[in-house]
């Protein structure tokens, strides 16, 4: 089985070139990031041609997350329990940022985690506050149920080392690599969740911004993952980075990183 994450950065610009990747890549699970489109513009069309069910959330033309699949999801979501709002909880918009179903025994989350803009910006405290509050419910499902096989699979906007950016004097008091934002990721591993892909994919990064060739000059991140529960971290037999999407016209910024998962 094969299970993928991509930050697509506008599906209805690369639902073609997606659906395409999906088939010749033997996928059977995608979670999608950064759609960018309302529920009623979601291209599900493409994806039912190819043999793939669909669920997806959006709002507007921000966030966005989709999942698609071979099998039928089943007991789909499309937020967790406590998920923050902002700019409060008490009047704040609850963005499109998490979906889940379960696929083929597998919980699979797609998640686009809060940007945080700016370290002084009210979105770096929505973005602590929203790792958090999945923190919390995610050990709690590991808790409940040690079996469980759950994949938190997405763009997590944090690099987890230096190793996992091309520069860090760079980013040198910029979001996604400062300590509150690492800790708050370290805390799932604590809860007995795993950075799965380490192992195998190691610090190829997974994004490139568009300006200045920052893809050609190899200075990228890494900051799509999937944290697995234990009993399906087990199953994991590989996972890797595939760059060569970012080399395509019209590509997204991130490429897509993909598990094999083995029979349990």
């Amino acid at each position: 089985m094969r299970i993928a994450t991509w930050n697509v950065n506008s599906i209805r610009a690369r639902s073609e070139l997606v659906v395409e990747w999906l088939t010749e890549n033997d996928i059977d699970v995608l979670a999608m990031q950064e759609t960018k489109c309302d529920n009623g513009e979601f291209p599900s069309m493409s994806f039912a041609v190819a043999g793939y069910d669909v669920a997806y959330v959006g709002s507007g033309g921000r966030n966005g997350v989709a999942l698609a699949s071979r099998t039928i999801l089943e007991d789909i979501e499309t937020s967790f329990p406590g998920q923050p709002r902002f700019p409060d909880d008490a009047t704040g918009e609850l963005e499109a940022r998490a979906i889940s179903a379960r696929c083929g025994g597998i919980r699979v989350w797609s998640l686009y985690v809060p940007n945080g803009r700016a370290v002084d910006d009210p979105h770096y405290i929505y973005k602590l506050k929203w790792l958090t509050a999945l923190r919390d419910i995610s050990a709690l499902w590991k808790v409940h149920d040690p079996a469980a096989q759950i994949m938190l699979a997405g763009d997590w906007n944090i690099a987890p080392t230096d190793n996992d950016v091309w520069d860090r004097e760079y980013f040198e008091g910029k979001t996604h690599v400062t300590d509150p934002e690492r800790n708050a990721l370290r805390e799932f591993t604590d809860t007995g969740f795993v950075d799965s892909a380490a192992p195998f994919a190691g610090d190829d990064y997974t994004f490139w911004d568009y300006t200045q060739l920052r893809f050609a000059r190899k200075e990228g991140m890494r900051i799509d993952y999937a944290m697995c529960s234990p009993a399906l971290d087990d199953r994991i037999t590989n996972a890797w980075v595939d760059r060569d999407t970012r080399k395509l016209r019209g590509a997204s910024d991130h490429a897509p990183v993909v598990f094999e998962i083995g029979i349990s």
